[in-house]
């Protein structure tokens, strides 16, 4: 297993970037927070939090991954062991440790050239929805918390459980924008109309700053024809809130997890892996300029 290191600043591929004015644009005003988010169980948010992450940090952002789901998967995913962990978002959120106690880097991703923080989780985080309910100002525990390093990182991604619950309404609270990875089949487009009136329901109530930044196709396989007419109808409906790289059904991103790496550190020769790390390049493109205001 690979070894646990308290997080000091980001190590490994994720130095602060040396050019472009996408990427200073980011810069400029701290990170952006998004919530990688479906109420869809199976869609690959999980996958696409730790890929992203890892192609992000490749390109030289610097990074912060929230994991929201206490299954840890995401955690898990990065090469940080959530059994081992000390401190864990569950803490955080409890508001007995700060994140810059409870991040982690894992040596994985340092040699892989994608270190990136892990804000892991863990069995205890299930318990933090009923601790949470009697708190004040509970659903904004994590906005709270990200205040305090925001200007420490150009990302922060947060990774969501599939329901509308606590955690991930302290993730919504929290961000800038939603990422929300789809597949292109047709109960894919049902959940996609409940989770766009869960943001408006946020943003009017909780968060005016939410906004969905993005759909991204996942699990493509233009050879089967309803998946390429499903891609056809969100591009018509949600036009540029479509992002232009589509991710490939990909065995060697579904194998990573079970190394505890994404694709992008386990194969980056692989078409998924590239994929992720050209999403990476579309979301520092499209979100630099929107900074300059």
């Amino acid at each position: 297993m690979s070894a646990l290191i308290t997080a000091g600043p980001p190590q490994g591929g994720n130095a602060a970037p040396s050019g472009g004015s996408a990427a200073h644009a980011v810069e400029s005003v701290g990170a952006r927070i998004f919530c990688v988010a479906n109420q869809k169980g199976g869609v690959g948010k999980t996958t696409t939090t730790v890929n992203l992450a890892a192609g992000l940090a490749k390109i030289g952002q610097r990074v912060l991954m929230v994991d929201l789901d206490p299954q840890g998967n995401a955690t898990m995913g990065s090469g940080v062991d959530k059994r081992k962990m000390a401190l864990s978002v569950y803490d955080v959120l409890l508001e007995s440790a700060s994140i810059a106690e409870a991040r982690l880097n894992s040596d994985k991703l340092i040699e892989g050239g994608c270190g990136y923080h892990v804000l892991g989780a863990n069995r205890e985080l299930a318990g933090a929805e009923v601790e949470l309910v009697g708190l004040p100002n509970r659903e904004k525990r994590l906005k709270t918390a990200l205040a305090a390093v925001q200007g420490e990182y150009d990302f922060v991604l947060i990774d969501c459980p599939p329901s509308l619950s606590m955690l991930t309404l302290n993730g919504l609270c929290s961000a800038h924008g939603v990422i929300v990875p789809m597949q292109c089949e047709y109960f894919a487009l049902e959940g996609l109309t409940d989770l766009v009136n869960t943001i408006k329901q946020v943003h009017a109530n909780l968060n005016p700053d939410l906004q969905i930044i993005g759909l991204l196709r996942v699990m493509f396989d233009p050879r089967i024809t309803l998946q390429q007419q499903v891609s056809d109808q969100l591009k018509a409906h949600f036009a540029e809130k479509v992002f232009n790289t589509v991710i490939p059904r990909n065995v060697r991103l579904a194998e990573a997890p079970s190394y505890g790496l994404p694709g992008v550190v386990f194969d980056p020769a692989a078409k998924g892996s590239q994929a992720f790390v050209e999403f990476a390049i579309e979301m520092v493109e499209r979100i630099g300029p929107k900074t300059q205001k």
